[in-house]
C-alpha cells in the first residue's frame, strides 16, 4: 500500500488519524501504542512475511542498544561497549547484505570467475536500507551517550513510525522521540492543515508529474538495454526526463511522509531543498536526500577523516589547509574518504554495477569540487574571494547530475553505455519519422550527423516528452519548493522559520489557510488522484 493509492488516502490514513485522536482523549500512551500498531499493520499489508523478517532484527537491535546503555554507564567497561557496538553494526550490515546483496555477489562471482551459481529468490523486506541505517545510527548514538534511557515501546515507535518507514526521511531518535513524548494527540487545525497541504503537494509531484514522465522515458532505456542504437535527442530527453522523474518521485514521497507525520503533530526532517538549482556538486548533496547525506557524513565520512587526520599527525604531517595543501594530503584526507563514502552511497541505493558507478562518479565530482575550492583559496593568498560564478557552476553541476542519473536508471551497464553513446552523438541526431518528413532542407544537415528518421517512437511521444520536460524544468528551477511555500509554518525540521512580521521570499505563493489555497490544493489533489490506476513506478520503496 503506497501513499498514492485509494486504499491509503480514503481508508487507512483517515481511520488511523481518527483512532489516534480518539485515543488521545483518554491516554497519550494509548495514542502512541496505536501509532505503533497501525505502523505494523501498514508494513504487513504489503506482505505479512515482512513483519516476520524485520521483527527479529528490531528485537536484537533493542537488546544490543540496552546493553550499550548499561555498559556506557560503567567507565571500566568501555572495551565491552565498543565490541558490542561493532557486533551491532556487523549484524545490521550482514542482515542488509543477505537480503539485498547476495544476488550482486553471485553475479560478480559469475562474471569474474566464470562460475554458474544460480540464486533462489530472496524476498527483499520493504525499506530495509532505510531501516538499517536508522538502526545503526541509533546504536552509535546510544554508545556515544547521546540518548537517554528508553523502553521497547519507545524504540518500536521510533523504528516503525509508518510515514518514514519504507522510504525515509532517515530520522534520528533524539529529534523525533521528544516530540512523541510531548504529543497532545488531539486534533490541531494548524498541524492538520499544514500536513494536508504538504501531503497534497507531494502527491501531485509523485502521481501527476513523476508518473506522467515515467512511461515516456522507459522505452528509451529499454531500447538501449536491447542494444539498439539511441540517437542524440531521445538520449538527452531520456536523461533529463529521468532526472525530473526521480526528483518528483522521491521528493514528492518525502513531502507526503512529512505531511502525514505533521498531521500527528510530529515534524520530520526536510529531505530535499531544490537540489537541481545547486551551483556546485557539494551544494547539490547539501540539498538532495539531505537525511542520507547527513548520515553518510556523520557516520562514515567524519570517522574516516578523523582517523586519517590522526594517522597523519602521528607521522608529523600537518593538517590540510589552503596554505600548506599538498596533493598527497588532499587525496588522503579528502579524496579517499569522499570516494569510500560515495561508493557506499551507491551500493546502498541498489545492488548493481550501475549504482556503484553512479556513486563513484559523484565521489569523483565531489573530489574535483573540493580540489577546486582548495586550489582557488590557496591561489588567492588571503585576497578577497572572487565573485561566485553561479550560472557556470549551475550548468556544470546540472550536466554532471543528469549524466550520472543515466547509470541510476539504466538496468545494465550495456544500457548505460548505449544512452551515453546517444548523448555524445555517436548515433547522430534522430527524430520520429512523422516529424523528419517535415524538416525540409534541415534533413540534409541532420543526416550528416549520422541520424535520420526513426520509426520506433512517434511524434506524439516526442512532443509529450518535450512538453513534460520543459514543464518539469520550469517547476524545479523557478518555483518555490514545498518547504518554501509553507515556510511560515515550519512544516519540517530544517526548514528555516519565517517570523510572523517578516515578509516571505515568495509572497504570492506563500501558503495561508484561505479559500484560494483550498481551491488550489483541491485541484492539485484531484489531478493526482485522477492519475491513479495508470502506470506508476515508485523508485525508492525497494531501497
Amino acid at each position: 500500500m503506497l501513499f498514492n493509492s485509494y486504499e491509503f488516502i480514503f481508508a487507512f490514513l483517515p481511520v488511523t488519524l481518527a483512532i489516534f485522536y480518539l485515543c488521545g482523549r483518554y491516554s497519550i500512551g494509548w495514542a502512541r501504542l496505536w501509532i505503533t500498531l497501525a505502523s505494523l499493520t501498514f508494513y504487513a499489508l504489503w506482505r505479512p512475511l515482512n513483519v516476520a523478517i524485520i521483527a527479529p532484527s528490531i528485537l536484537i537491535n533493542y537488546l544490543l542498544a540496552q546493553r550499550l546503555q548499561r555498559l556506557g554507564a560503567d567507565p571500566a567497561r568501555q572495551t565491552a561497549g565498543r565490541v558490542t557496538l561493532i557486533a551491532g553494526i556487523v549484524f545490521n550490515v550482514a542482515f542488509l547484505g543477505f537480503f539485498k546483496y547476495t544476488g550482486l555477489l553471485q553475479q560478480a562471482s559469475n562474471d569474474l570467475f566464470g562460475t554458474s551459481f544460480v540464486l533462489a529468490h530472496i524476498i527483499l523486506p520493504l525499506g530495509i536500507s532505510f531501516i538499517t541505517f536508522q538502526k545503526i545510527a541509533f546504536l552509535i548514538d546510544v554508545h556515544g551517550k547521546r540518548i537517554e534511557p528508553f523502553t521497547f515501546a519507545d524504540y518500536a515507535l521510533f523504528v516503525l513510525f509508518f510515514p518514514q518507514l519504507i522510504a525515509g526521511p532517515i530520522v534520528h531518535y533524539r529529534e523525533v522521540m521528544p516530540q512523541f513524548r510531548s504529543l497532545t494527540a488531539r486534533f490541531d487545525a494548524t498541524d492538520f492543515c499544514v500536513g494536508l497541504t504538504m501531503f497534497f503537494m507531494g502527491l501531485f509531484k509523485k502521481a501527476f508529474l513523476a508518473d506522467s514522465i515515467s512511461p515516456l522515458i522507459t522505452p528509451i532505456y529499454e531500447r538501449a538495454a536491447n542494444g539498439d542504437p539511441v540517437s542524440f535527442i531521445p538520449a538527452v530527453l531520456g536523461a533529463l526526463g529521468f532526472t525530473l522523474q526521480i526528483y518528483f518521485d522521491f521528493s514528492g514521497y518525502s513531502d507526503m511522509a512529512i505531511g502525514i507525520a505533521r498531521m500527528f503533530g510530529v515534524r520530520l526532517p526536510v529531505n530535499f531543498n531544490s537540489p537541481l538549482r545547486a551551483s556546485s556538486i557539494i551544494d547539490f548533496w547539501l540539498r538532495w536526500h539531505i537525511t542520507l547525506s547527513r548520515f553518510l557524513t556523520a557516520y562514515i565520512y567524519n570517522p574516516l577523516l578523523l582517523r586519517l587526520t590522526r594517522w597523519r599527525t602521528a607521522r608529523g604531517k600537518p593538517p590540510l589547509n589552503p596554505r600548506n595543501a599538498t596533493v598527497g594530503g588532499f587525496l588522503t584526507l579528502i579524496g579517499f574518504p569522499t570516494l569510500i563514502t560515495m561508493f557506499i552511497s551507491g551500493l546502498w541505493h541498489g545492488a548493481g554495477y550501475t549504482f556503484i558507478v553512479w556513486g563513484v562518479l559523484h565521489g569523483v565530482f565531489l573530489i574535483v569540487n573540493h580540489g577546486w575550492r582548495l586550489w582557488t583559496a590557496k591561489s588567492r593568498k588571503g585576497r578577497a574571494a572572487a565573485p561566485h560564478w553561479t550560472l557556470p557552476g549551475f550548468l556544470l553541476t546540472f550536466i554532471c547530475v543528469v549524466l550520472a542519473m543515466i547509470f541510476f536508471k539504466a538496468p545494465t551497464m550495456k544500457a548505460a553505455w548505449g544512452m551515453l553513446a546517444g548523448v555524445f552523438m555517436i548515433h547522430g541526431i534522430g527524430l520520429p519519422d512523422a516529424l523528419w518528413s517535415h524538416l525540409g532542407p534541415l534533413q540534409g544537415l541532420l543526416a550528416h550527423t549520422g541520424g535520420g528518421p526513426e520509426t520506433w517512437w512517434g511524434a506524439v511521444v516526442f512532443l509529450s516528452l518535450i512538453g513534460w520536460t520543459f514543464f518539469g524544468l520550469a517547476i524545479v528551477l523557478f518555483l518555490p519548493n514545498s518547504g518554501q511555500v509553507l515556510a511560515r509554518y515550519t512544516p519540517a525540521l530544517g526548514v528555516q522559520p519565517v517570523p510572523a512580521r517578516e515578509p516571505v521570499r515568495w509572497p504570492g505563493l506563500a501558503w495561508a489557510p484561505t479559500l484560494r489555497w483550498g481551491v488550489a490544493l483541491a485541484v492539485l489533489a484531484g489531478a493526482a488522484i485522477l492519475r491513479f490506476g495508470g502506470p506508476s513506478e515508485f523508485l525508492y520503496w525497494q531501497f
